[in-house]
């Protein structure tokens, strides 16, 4: 049995346990299913200790619940309110002792979890720790699974809105960093910082963040101030955990900039900064909100290729080579008039490979059919909403065709 420690003040009251609570020696303090009352009764459960810990393999049912229950929710038209109330964990995982493998399958719910949680406490002692096992984990991913990393990030971005900060923080990473590394040609340190940027750009404002995408009234006064001053306080909060980087720093402050220009004219923070700008943007639009439709993929993307000054945009355009017009885990509409799901990015940016969930006759196909198209036969006609694919997929069959042998793309 491998035990991972949980936050006491993160269980919560009056609802029913999804994992046994032990001691440190595995000894059961809670069964799966108990429901805690009260803070008082929660104490008398626990005793003096001032760890618990539950079982790592435990979790897994549990968040392979959650995302179906998101998954239906959303078949279902759901209010994005209610889908809001859905807990992914009620628990504060410590994963700082949990090793990960870079080659292993990613929990993206559990890593959405966590990041969620990283990102809510800076005041936590362990906060840079804690980021930058995050932050290498991500990258891992980016870089040894690139495309199963879209296509997770941009599922979960399109269904998830509980923690919309924690995934849109992970989506602009993912973009930022693919662009960075592989069209940019910027070196390791380089997509370090701009990772550590992306990930803590919006961090003074997660819980506004979060609250703001299910919020039916227009903005308040007091919110418009703090999404203004947003980026200044986040600069200041992180160098109260202890961030002395200026570029990281530089990099978040500027991230909202919006001043046209080749990269080649800027600081490096700077440049760091605009590229996530581009990406920032092409996410916010992609994401769904109370008062306004998701932007289709390909709109969101094309409207951060050009710049200001209606030019191309160098981190806009370095972000649509990287990803693709149509990025993994978007949905077409091919010219036979099937629907599917983008599983690899392609030879160009408008040509990737897709699985087809619904064929000619609108009818589910059961299996993915996998699609090259860049085939005549094939092309993409347009994007699909999200909201308009009604059917379940299995997201670890679909990550399994995101794996697929050979690298398509062409730089």
């Amino acid at each position: 049995m491998k035990l991972v420690p949980v936050s006491i003040d993160a269980i919560l009251i009056d609802q029913p346990l999804p994992c046994a609570l032990r001691d440190q020696s595995g000894v059961l303090l809670a069964s799966k299913g108990f429901r805690v009352d009260s803070r008082a009764e929660l104490e008398a459960v626990i005793g003096k200790r001032d760890q618990i810990y539950i079982d790592y393999d435990q979790t897994d049912n549990f968040r392979r619940g959650y995302v179906n229950r998101i998954n239906n929710l959303v078949l279902e038209d759901r209010a994005l309110g209610q889908i809001a109330e859905v807990q992914v964990s009620p628990y504060d995982v410590k994963f700082d002792d949990v090793q990960f493998e870079a080659s292993s399958v990613p929990d993206w719910i559990e890593l959405q979890s966590r990041c969620h949680t990283v990102l809510r406490a800076p005041e936590d002692a362990h906060f840079l720790s804690r980021l930058s096992h995050l932050q290498t984990e991500l990258l891992n991913h980016i870089q040894t699974l690139p495309d199963g990393t879209l296509f997770a990030l941009m599922q979960l971005a399109n269904a998830d809105v509980k923690h919309y900060s924690a995934t849109h923080a992970t989506l602009v990473c993912a973009m930022c960093s693919i662009a960075a590394r592989d069209v940019l040609r910027w070196g390791a340190d380089d997509v370090s910082t701009l990772a550590s940027a992306a990930l803590t750009m919006n961090i003074s404002m997660t819980d506004l963040q979060d609250r703001l995408v299910i919020q039916k009234e227009p903005l308040t006064v007091q919110q418009k101030q703090l999404i203004t001053s947003h980026a200044a306080r986040s600069v200041d909060l992180l160098q109260q955990t202890g961030v002395a980087d200026n570029d990281w720093l530089e990099a978040v402050l500027h991230h909202n900039l919006q001043v046209a220009g080749p990269l080649a004219t800027r600081s490096r923070g700077q440049r760091l900064a605009r590229l996530i700008q581009r990406a920032d943007m092409f996410a916010a639009r992609l994401s769904p909100r109370l008062t306004r439709p998701p932007a289709a993929p390909s709109t969101a993307m094309q409207a951060c290729y050009y710049d200001e000054n209606r030019h191309i945009d160098e981190a806009g355009a370095a972000l649509i080579k990287a990803v693709g017009i149509y990025s993994p885990g978007t949905y077409v509409r091919l010219t036979t008039q099937e629907i599917a799901v983008v599983v690899k990015r392609g030879r160009n940016t408008t040509m990737p490979r897709v699985a087809v969930l619904i064929n000619r006759q609108g009818m589910p196909t059961g299996e993915p059919i996998v699609r090259d198209t860049s085939l005549a036969d094939y092309h993409i006609q347009a994007s699909v909403p999200f909201r308009d694919v009604k059917i379940k997929h299995s997201m670890d069959r679909m990550l399994e065709l995101t794996r697929s042998a050979g690298d398509d793309r062409i730089w």
